[in-house]
């Protein structure tokens, strides 16, 4: 097999899309995890996109009101539709009823897309947010608005999950002119984890199974009338008839789903040769029973995953640098000499926006129970924070500004900018800086992660005698933890400028840089190369750089 710099390779594509560049999810039922949370993650993946969290302030509505629709990704005007009486609070990807929805976009069939329809993906989430008591709740919600006001998006599969349970769905609209979609949502049992990232997960399904598995009347009907489903109704898969498989949807996309449970769940080795792209017609089981239950710790852990240890780990070759970056250059494929290479894409990558890790809790009330852990940027590369779904504000840091902080407008108030200012100083000597910043990631998770039961008893204490006190309290709380993150960021910055300015190395003692007797800053210590890459240099260049 022919070998080039940008990858290990050679590949036969049949399509090389956004799927390179967009989101994953995974998915903990309540009976999974070690405290009987329901969880959902989400890295919100896009180049160019600001990340900020999203906040509505629930309340009454006039019969007549309208709601103005602006696409989530473009900010085009779609148009309008009916304002509900009730809403309520959202900050984030979660309501103060702990309803959670995230995201990944599939894509599909191009010619599914109604670019008439008024709901895109985007608004649709939070739309429904606004208005859901339930996941079920949500379902319904967000079906009835793409029947009646059209999909504008292409194929999606959306996490939706409350305090009880969690739900897939998989959405695809009908095609130009044609309002409503074609869905299928599957019920996660409550022992087991799932995960989506950008292909379809959906396949056969059980039709008769009511309580766990709802569908469009005309999902199948749909399939057959276009063409892609011919065959008995119990044989109908969702996935290979709107968002059949090819090489990037599995490499891509289902090897992040892939890790995820080969972190939790023993035996997965037996799918390598699908996740290699060997077998086209290959699938994975929606959902698993882990080996042990997960904590919030564990699944932002996950976020931050790169395929180690397996093999599609990307820490080493020529495309991992000198300093063994697990990260790549987008776009992940190139065309030399008429071939197709490619770069893997792990869960962690560059261009996530934000991150999130949703907790919610039955045995708590709602303000307390619900939690968006947040971070801007690379989860890798960042510190999530919580944030509860009561609060009466957002951290400023959170908040995207026209002008003053967005995607083309740096400020260091700016969560988005100062993470991505760290982590930009740090891919390039990534196993030479990291460790810098993982120490200081750490602190910051693991301080917030202990705080949180005292914080929730005394929370809890308030809201018994005053539920506006004890939102309150969340909220002061959840402003303090993000201007805590920033302000340990800032210091961050300027100590990995410090320490290693010039690619050189100033010593530190106990988090201090050591001064010499005379007062001055001590010597530099130069790594130089490793030796590793100081022997790729050598098969690349021959004896060109060598001594005489």
């Amino acid at each position: 097999m022919k070998k080039i710099l940008l990858t290990i390779c050679v590949i036969a594509l049949a399509a090389i899309s956004e799927k390179a560049a967009a989101c994953t999810n995974f998915i903990v039922g309540k009976d999974a995890s070690v405290d009987g949370s329901v969880m959902v993650t989400y890295n919100a993946d896009s180049y160019g996109m600001y990340g900020n969290m999203f906040r509505h302030v629930g309340g009454t509505h006039a019969k007549d009101e309208m709601r103005d629709i602006y696409d989530w990704d473009t900010n085009k005007y779609h148009g309008q539709i009916r304002q509900a009486e009730r809403t309520y609070n959202v900050v984030g990807q979660i309501n103060e009823n702990q309803v959670t929805i995230t995201e990944t976009t599939f894509g599909g069939r191009e010619e599914m897309v109604n670019p008439e329809g008024i709901m895109d993906y985007g608004s649709l989430i939070y739309v429904t947010l606004e208005r859901a008591t339930s996941a079920r709740n949500a379902i319904d919600i967000m079906t009835s608005l793409v029947a009646e006001y059209g999909y504008n998006s292409e194929g999606e599969t959306f996490s939706i999950a409350d305090k009880n349970e969690a739900w897939v769905l998989e959405m695809v609209g009908k095609g130009p002119g044609s309002k409503g979609a074609v869905w299928v949502a599957v019920r996660v049992p409550d022992d087991c984890i799932c995960a989506h990232a950008n292909q379809s997960r959906i396949t056969r399904f059980n039709m008769k199974d009511k309580a766990n598995v709802l569908y469009a009347k005309d999902v199948v009907k749909v399939a057959r009338k276009k063409g892609f489903f011919e065959g008995k109704d119990e044989e109908f898969s969702f996935r290979d008839a709107y968002n059949p498989l090819d090489f990037s949807g599995i490499r891509y996309c289902d090897a992040r789903v892939w890790s995820f449970f080969n972190h939790h769940v023993d035996g997965m080795d037996k799918f390598l040769p699908y996740i290699n792209g060997e077998d086209l017609k290959g699938e994975m089981p929606l959902y698993y029973k882990p080996k042990q239950k997960l904590s919030v710790r564990t699944l932002m852990q996950d976020m931050r995953d790169h395929y180690e240890d397996t093999p599609l780990d990307i820490r080493e070759g020529l495309g991992a640098g000198p300093f063994h970056a697990p990260y790549r250059m987008s776009p992940l494929s190139a065309k030399i000499d008429g071939e197709e290479y490619f770069n893997e894409r792990p869960t962690s990558t560059v261009q996530t926006g934000f991150s999130i890790v949703a907790q919610m809790r039955s045995w708590l009330p709602d303000a307390i129970g619900g939690i968006a852990w947040w971070t801007n940027d690379d989860p890798n590369m960042a510190a999530y924070t919580p944030v509860y779904c009561s609060v009466n504000d957002i951290p400023k840091c959170y908040q995207r500004v026209t002008d003053k902080q967005d995607e083309i407008t740096f400020s260091w108030e700016s969560a988005f900018w100062m993470c991505n200012t760290v982590a930009n100083i740090v891919y390039p000597f990534y196993s030479k800086m990291f460790p810098d910043l993982e120490e200081a990631r750490n602190e910051l998770e693991f301080e917030f992660y202990d705080a949180q039961a005292g914080i929730e008893s005394e929370a809890k204490t308030l809201y018994e005698s005053d539920p506006a006190k004890a939102k309150a309290f969340l909220t002061d709380y959840s402003l303090k933890t993000a201007d805590k993150m920033m302000q340990r960021w800032y210091k961050l910055f300027k100590f990995l400028v410090v320490k290693h300015n010039d690619m050189v190395l100033k010593p530190v003692e106990n988090g201090q840089f050591k001064r010499s007797v005379y007062g001055l800053g001590e010597s530099v210590k130069r790594p130089g190369y490793p030796e590793d890459y100081w022997r790729k240099i050598i098969k690349e260049e021959g004896d060109r750089y060598k001594m005489r």
